[in-house]
Order: structure tokens, then C-alpha cells, then sequence
């Protein structure tokens, strides 16, 4: 008897802890995204209307717009949100249309791979000691992440700006 309450117990606890990782939204509509990468921030938009701001973290080399993979870099300029991922090894995550077909084109101009796997996401899962620590994408905390996940749909446009 007491091991069926401990089982519930335990399933009790795990259903409250994913409850807060997919939550809802009804507000406005978040028509575009933008990373401002050398003030570390992000904005969700409503038109002209900044609905939600972020302190984010980058790449380990955020100067400058990627162009290679395992450059370290956040890429610049306009794309938008591909897809959701509920079970990103980052908590959740946002998946970013990097790359286009010109940094393609570009990048095997120089004999090398643009890279890609770019998402906006929670994390890190373990402690990091310094701001920039990804591997070229846009992170911040996982409540925040929950909060971004909901507001966010795929084919919102994002302007990640130098």
C-alpha cells in the first residue's frame, strides 16, 4: 500500500514539474522577432508594439554574422521560425531558417559548410562561466523559454541584427 502512494506521489510531482514547460498564450500576436546581438537583447513584437524584452546569450563568437560551421557565430539578418522542438536537449526550442541559399552558395565558395541547427532555446543543462556559450544560438533562461515557446509561432519572422 505504502509503495502505490510513493508511485503517486512520484507521478504527481512529475506532472507538476512539465507543467510549467508548455504553457499558454492569448495575447497579441507576436509578428516578429528581433535580436539586437551587441546589446544582448531580444524583442518580441506586435507590429511596432515591444511585447516581451530578453537578456539572451549568443555564440562564443558573436562577432560578426556566421558563415561557416563551427565558426562559434549567431548569423545576421532576416529569417523566421521553422518549427518548434518540445524535446530539445536545451529544454525547448525555436528553430531558426539558417541558412539561406546565398550563405549556402557562399560558404561552399570557400570549400566549407555554413552550418545550421540554429534555434532560439532555454539552458544551458549544465552551468557555463561565461555570457556567450553556444554554438551560434540565441539562448536564454528555460522559464523564459517556456514563456517565448508559447507566444512564438512557426513562420514568425526574426531580424537578428549586428
Amino acid at each position: 500500500m505504502w509503495l502505490r502512494a510513493v508511485l503517486v506521489a512520484v507521478m504527481a510531482f512529475g506532472l507538476a514539474a512539465c507543467g510549467g514547460k508548455f504553457r499558454t498564450y492569448h495575447g497579441p500576436e507576436v509578428t516578429s522577432i528581433q535580436v539586437h546581438k551587441s546589446e544582448r537583447k531580444m524583442y518580441l513584437l506586435h507590429n511596432d508594439e515591444v511585447l516581451e524584452e530578453f537578456d539572451v546569450s549568443l555564440g562564443k563568437n558573436p562577432l560578426g554574422p556566421k558563415q561557416f560551421e563551427g565558426d562559434g557565430k549567431t548569423p545576421e539578418g532576416a529569417y523566421y521560425i521553422s518549427h518548434k522542438n518540445p524535446r530539445s536537449q536545451y529544454h525547448l526550442s525555436l528553430g531558426v531558417s539558417y541558412p539561406n541559399v546565398r550563405q549556402v552558395e557562399f560558404a561552399r565558395s570557400q570549400g566549407k559548410a555554413p552550418g545550421g541547427d540554429i534555434f532560439i532555446h532555454g539552458g544551458p543543462p549544465r552551468p557555463v562561466n561565461k555570457r556567450d556559450w553556444t554554438a551560434g544560438c540565441i539562448a536564454v533562461t528555460d522559464r523564459e523559454m517556456e514563456r517565448i515557446y508559447a507566444m512564438v509561432k512557426p513562420g514568425t519572422v526574426i531580424h537578428i541584427l549586428p
